[in-house]
C-alpha cells in the first residue's frame, strides 16, 4: 500500500455518489477533505459522519467541501444519508479502485486477524489539487475536532 504525503498531486477520479457523480478535478479552486470510512451506519463510522456532519458549518466557512468515501452503494449511502441527516456527499468506490490509488485499501488488523479492506484515513486536497494533509489508520472518534485543530479552524 503506498500512502500519500502532502505535496502529492492528488489522484483524480470521477464516480457514483447517492445523488449522481462526483469528479475531483471539477473541485479545482476548492480545498477538498477526503475520507475514507469502512462501512457505512456501522458505529465508529456513524460516529465519524455526523462529526462532520455537526462540523460541516465551520468547515465550509473555511473553504472546505467534505465527500465521504466508502465502498458501499449509492443505495446504502442514500439510506445511510436519510437515516442520519448527512448533508455532505457520499462516493461510492465498490472496487475500491479510489481507496487504492489514496493509500485506504490494504492490510488492517480486524478483530486480531489481518484482513484487506478500507482503512479509515483522510486525505486534505488544496485549490490545486495536491495533497494538504493525508491521514491514516485515524480514530472515529475525536478525529473531526483534530482535523479542525490541524487546518486550524475554529
Amino acid at each position: 500500500m503506498t500512502t500519500l504525503i502532502p505535496g502529492d498531486e492528488a489522484p483524480d477520479f470521477t464516480a457514483t455518489t447517492d445523488e449522481g457523480t462526483f469528479t475531483l478535478s471539477e473541485h479545482r479552486g476548492e480545498k477538498v477533505i477526503l475520507y475514507f470510512y469502512p462501512a457505512a451506519m456501522t458505529p465508529g463510522c456513524t460516529t465519524q459522519a455526523c462529526d462532520f456532519r455537526d462540523s460541516l458549518s465551520s468547515l465550509t466557512s473555511a473553504g472546505y467541501t467534505v465527500v465521504g468515501i466508502s465502498s458501499d452503494s449509492p443505495e446504502k449511502l442514500a439510506e445511510f444519508r436519510a437515516k442520519e441527516g448527512l448533508n455532505f456527499t457520499l462516493v461510492s468506490d465498490p472496487d475500491h479502485s479510489i481507496q487504492d490509488a489514496y493509500g485506504a485499501w490494504g492490510n488492517k488488523s480486524l478483530y486480531g486477524r489481518l484482513v484487506n479492506g478500507s482503512i479509515r484515513s483522510t486525505v486534505v486536497v488544496d485549490e490545486e489539487g495536491f495533497v494538504q494533509l493525508a491521514q491514516y489508520n485515524v480514530k472515529a472518534t475525536g478525529h473531526v475536532a483534530r482535523l479542525r485543530r490541524e487546518l486550524e479552524i475554529d
